[in-house]
């Protein structure tokens, strides 16, 4: 009888589903060659018991066959048990072959989704893009639009220096342009404005009309804080420059510039020296290092570590920028003044009033003798010069500054000073004067001339020195003067749109209320005092 082999119990629960198929396939074997063994058995023993004659014989076979029968019915059922588990693995293969079929389509359907979320995202940003680009376009248009109605009018009407004295222009993007003083004296009467153009232009280099009108456009956007559409297209600008031009070209150099001076607009400070150093080296390397292009970046580069407090850094590159306009434009050229302005600015945040006070003395000569005593740099030096002797202490010198810059207004609107024709400080003392002996005057301010109505009242530096002086015969105890040029500031700012300088005048204040042991605190007391850059008015420290 052949003996059937099973695997050992403690190895059952280590078998994987494909060795429990093989060994039931290996039992369902050996029973069936067991059961086939048994009826084979059974067979013999009927034929034999046929063939027996005695009784007790014939009883033991019919034992026998009866145990054989019941072990035939155990295997078959053994089979039966067999052949269900083998019927169940088939039934578990097609379900995990089902499921194999299900993960697969999930994957896909997966890889799907995600690539239409791609889809979808690139055309989003296509769109936003598009969408700026239609709104630059527009604006671009509306400004063509407006530039093309004001053309006939450039041609045959060109602005008064008085206009030019009142223009405000965009402070952060001046000094772009090293001949920009050929725009500023359209006006003059004066003889410095050829020789200056020689000179300036002296290194072959002139920037195009087209970067002059980008500079233009860039100004309108960066002045009404729009530097979404201003940064993109000064971008564009550079990289087309770039393509066409090489980046070692010194129109590239401008428009580092331009971009540069919207970045500190923004206070990045950080991008806008990477870029401002980027533009000064090409401009020594395409156009010399005693170009004025080169001292315009030096000096924008100054103004820009003034703005961050790094005054002992700045200072050597307003001096670098100050020694090639002197030595390009001759030491008596008003670039040269401003240069001077940016430079005592710089010595008067480290306490160096010695140079600070020279510097503006040139500065101020230069301004007087070139332009003119009624030029508005002249009263802008005169007041910055009086910050520097209020700081230490010079009250007196500081009150002669403020009293010539009202005076001198006054002049150059109504004529000379006489007994019936006075500045508004001389109605002020009056006043005060008449105070003390308990009469105040309350003459209305129309009986003055209407001067707090005329006489460029409406100039912030004028403003400005009215409240100066104001803060000043407070210090003195001359309240009732001191009220009379606040009122009169006041008034004239209703009137005016040009507004003041409120940050100035808190300084000021701030200035005049120290004591004379406090005069060597902190330094940034001063920085109401204005940066004298490019064109006409000064950047803030």
């Amino acid at each position: 009888m052949s003996t059937m082999v099973y695997p050992r119990e403690e190895k059952l629960e280590k078998l994987s589903q494909e060795e429990i198929i093989s060994n039931t396939k290996l039992v369902i074997q050996g029973l069936e060659a067991l059961k086939n063994e048994h009826n084979s058995i059974l067979h013999s023993l009927l034929e034999t018991i046929k063939c027996l004659k005695k009784d007790e014989e014939a009883n033991l076979v019919h034992e026998k066959s009866n145990l054989l029968r019941k072990s035939v019915e155990m295997i078959e059922l053994g089979l039966g048990e067999a052949q269900v588990m083998m019927a169940l693995s088939n039934h578990l293969n097609a379900v995990e072959s089902e499921k194999q079929k299900l993960r697969a389509q999930v994957r896909r359907l997966c890889q799907e989704n995600q690539w239409l979320r791609d889809e979808l995202a690139n055309t989003q940003q296509k769109l936003q893009k598009s969408e700026q680009s239609v709104a630059q376009l527009e604006e671009e248009k509306k400004h063509l639009e407006f530039m093309n109605q004001l053309k006939k009018y450039d041609e045959d009407v060109s602005p008064t220096q008085e206009e030019k004295d009142r223009e405000a222009p965009k402070d952060s993007l001046d000094d772009l342009f090293p001949n920009d003083e050929e725009e500023h004296g359209q006006g003059m009467q004066h003889q410095h404005n050829s020789a200056a153009v020689a000179a300036a232009q002296q290194g072959g280099y002139e920037i195009p009309a087209r970067l002059r009108t980008l500079h233009n456009l860039v100004i309108q956007y960066a002045s009404q804080g729009r530097y979404e559409v201003a940064v993109p297209l000064c971008k564009q600008a550079l990289e087309d420059l770039e393509k066409t031009s090489g980046h070692d070209h010194p129109d590239v150099a401008t428009m580092l510039n331009i971009l540069a001076l919207v970045y500190r607009d923004q206070n990045k400070y950080k991008e806008a020296a990477h870029l401002l150093n980027d533009a000064l080296s090409i401009r020594e390397k395409t156009l010399g290092k005693d170009h004025p292009a080169v001292a315009a970046t030096l000096n924008n580069l100054a103004v820009l570590y003034g703005k961050r407090g790094k005054y002992k850094e700045a200072e050597p590159l307003c001096k670098r920028a100050l020694e090639i306009r002197e030595k390009v434009l001759g030491k008596d050229h008003p670039d040269v003044a401003k240069q001077l302005n940016n430079l005592a600015l710089l010595c008067q945040n480290q306490g160096k009033y010695e140079e600070v006070e020279y510097y503006y003395c040139r500065a101020l000569e230069i301004y007087e003798s070139r332009l003119g005593p009624d030029d508005a740099n002249v009263a802008k030096t005169k007041n910055n010069l009086a910050s520097c002797f209020l700081k230490q202490g010079k009250y007196k010198e500081a009150e002669i500054l403020y009293k010539e810059i009202l005076t001198r207004a006054h002049e150059k609107e109504f004529g000379s000073v006489d007994a019936e024709n006075k500045p508004i400080w001389m109605h002020a003392e009056e006043r005060e004067e008449m105070s003390k002996g308990k009469h105040r005057d309350n003459t209305p301010y129309g009986e003055y001339g209407g001067w707090y109505k005329a006489c460029k009242v409406n100039s912030p530096t004028v403003n400005t020195t009215l409240r100066n002086l104001g803060a000043l015969y407070r210090r003195q105890g001359k309240l009732e003067a001191a009220e009379t040029l606040e009122e009169c500031a006041v008034r004239s700012r209703k009137q005016s749109n040009t507004g003041i300088d409120p940050i100035h005048q808190t300084r000021v204040v701030e200035i005049l209320k120290d004591t004379d042991g406090d005069r060597r605190r902190s330094r940034d007391s001063l920085s109401s005092v204005k940066y004298e850059s490019g064109s006409e008015t000064g950047e803030e420290a």
